[in-house]
């Protein structure tokens, strides 16, 4: 059932409420066409819902987040972390961010991955289109789990989930939520939150960018977010980053009459360049831009399985390329991980592609 909890049952605090979900459709995973679906009516009730609960627990709050955490992962789950403090709440973050996001943080205020929840904790995942993905804390132990996401394949886990899939970003979610909740907001909550809604926008030249987007980011600058220098700030990257870059730039192929475009990074270069990808899939939104291209995808070399980070436009889904290769995200970014070599997942990406092309009005 949707919204259900996805574990065994717990004990529940009866002033929480159970298993509340926005996001429509009935989509779940696995599934090979578009799964991004409007929400229904009762978001902002389905908000409130979410900021009784947690207003009112008493005990330890756990935010968490998605495996190899970009900047909405970060940003919701520090924006709410920050909020829930200033509120006299007990929170705690076991992230581990990308280095170029690193300066969002203060000394002390994330911490590693936790072997075990405190007592009593609530665990709020953020960001996280499936349980399978959220790291940084074990689900066992957690005594409510809070599931707060805008990824349209999220099958609605926990006891209270608000998926929106036309939120461009798990942080605007989290604005909304703070907003609800009266707090007042400050440069520090606004910072990261913005960084969220920034960077999953493409700093707001992709087509989630709506005027909804604008407005909020609008509101929280007039918090007081230093907005030339924290877009400054984003575009930092290692030199290793532009080292890399000439690589994976060298291994550019157009396929499908150059509608698909992709690019590699390998092992081999890892070893000449070292293990720094920092932000590696800006590598895709290069290449995304090349004339006549409808689908772009980074395939990166990991063990023995090749990691798929998919862009598109048009109309074109990668949500729909990436379920039929066993992954998941969005209408224009989604992405999977593919078992075997570099050829073979590009094979098999090319097959998807061809087969989403061919769906497309002529």
């Amino acid at each position: 059932m949707r919204g259900g909890t996805a574990r065994a049952p717990r004990r529940h605090d009866s002033a929480v409420p159970r298993a509340v979900v926005v996001g429509g459709g009935g989509i779940m995973l696995g599934m090979t066409h578009d799964a991004d679906q409007p929400g229904d009516s009762d978001y902002r009730g389905k908000l409130a819902a979410i900021g009784r609960a947690l207003a009112e627990w008493n005990g330890p709050i756990v935010l968490i987040s998605h495996v190899e955490p970009d900047g909405d992962a970060l940003g919701s789950t520090l924006a709410l972390k920050r909020a829930l403090a200033a509120l006299g709440k007990q929170t705690l973050l076991p992230l581990e961010p990308p280095r170029f996001l690193a300066f969002l943080a203060e000394e002390g205020e994330l911490s590693p991955p936790l072997e075990r929840l405190p007592d009593g904790a609530l665990l709020a995942v953020l960001d996280a289109a499936d349980s399978a993905r959220a790291v940084g804390a074990p689900f066992e132990g957690a005594r409510y789990v809070i599931n707060i996401d805008h990824h349209g394949t999220n099958d609605c886990f926990g006891d209270l989930a608000l998926v929106e899939p036309g939120k461009a970003a798990t942080a605007l979610i989290v604005k909304d939520l703070l907003d609800v909740m009266a707090f007042p907001w400050t440069a520090a909550v606004a910072t990261p939150c913005l960084t969220g809604i920034i960077t999953d926008t493409g700093n707001f030249r992709f087509g989630n960018t709506d005027r909804e987007v604008l407005e909020a980011a609008g509101a929280l600058i007039d918090a007081g977010v230093p907005y030339a220098e924290l877009t400054d700030r984003l575009q930092w990257r290692h030199p290793d980053y532009f080292r890399m870059l000439g690589e994976v730039m060298a291994t550019v192929g157009f396929h499908l009459d150059g509608r698909l475009v992709t690019a590699r990074l390998t092992a081999a270069m890892r070893e000449r360049i070292g293990d720094s990808d920092d932000d590696s899939d800006d590598y895709v939104g290069l290449i995304r831009y090349a004339e006549g291209c409808k689908v772009a995808c980074l395939l990166k070399e990991r063990g023995d399985s090749v990691k798929l980070s998919v862009r598109s436009r048009d109309g074109v889904s990668a949500q729909a390329i990436c379920l039929r290769l066993g992954g998941g995200g969005h209408t224009a970014a989604a992405g999977a991980t593919v078992h075997g070599s570099l050829a073979e997942a590009e094979r098999k990406l090319v097959d998807a592609t061809a087969k989403e092309l061919a769906r497309q009005p002529a």
